[in-house]
Order: structure tokens, then sequence, then C-alpha cells
């Protein structure tokens, strides 16, 4: 059986934290094409956007939009709201 989503918001936190810029906010923010197009992430997460739409979901991260595709969106910003992530 695969990592539960809690698991794998946790990872995504580590990732943005991993890939991202503290904005002017002191928030840590990553662009979506650079959490699309990492290896690390590819290899660990069944579904990046699955995952994120459950973090979303959950208050952990935000970012504009309802769906986002590479490339159309890859500038997108994707914000780090809290390194805390509840259970569903």
């Amino acid at each position: 059986m695969g990592a539960s989503v809690t698991d794998e918001i946790k990872y995504l936190v580590t990732a943005i934290h991993r890939l991202g810029e503290k904005n002017a906010a002191g928030q840590v923010v990553v662009p979506y094409g650079k959490l699309v197009h990492d290896d690390q992430i590819a290899n660990t997460l069944e579904g990046l956007f699955g995952t994120l739409k459950a973090a979303k979901k959950r208050k952990v991260v935000a970012f504009q939009g309802e769906l986002l595709l590479s490339p159309v969106h890859d500038k997108v910003e994707v914000i780090l709201l809290t390194d805390i992530v509840p259970d569903a």
C-alpha cells in the first residue's frame, strides 16, 4: 500500500522548503513548474497535483486557481502556509 495522504503532504512540505524561497512576508514560495520538474518529487509522490489539492484543502498551501497544469501554470506560486499537517 502507498503512503497516506498525510504522509504525502508532509513530504510536499519538506520539498517546498528544499526548492522554495522566502517571499517578503516570510512565507516559503515555489513555482509550480519547479515542483513538477523535480525528480525527487516525481519519484516519490504518485500524483503531485492531487497532493497539492489535498494540502490546499487542509490549508497547508495556497495557490491561485483550481487546477494546475504544466507547462501552462509553471509560474503559479505555491505558498507554504504552515509546516503543521493536520490529519484529514
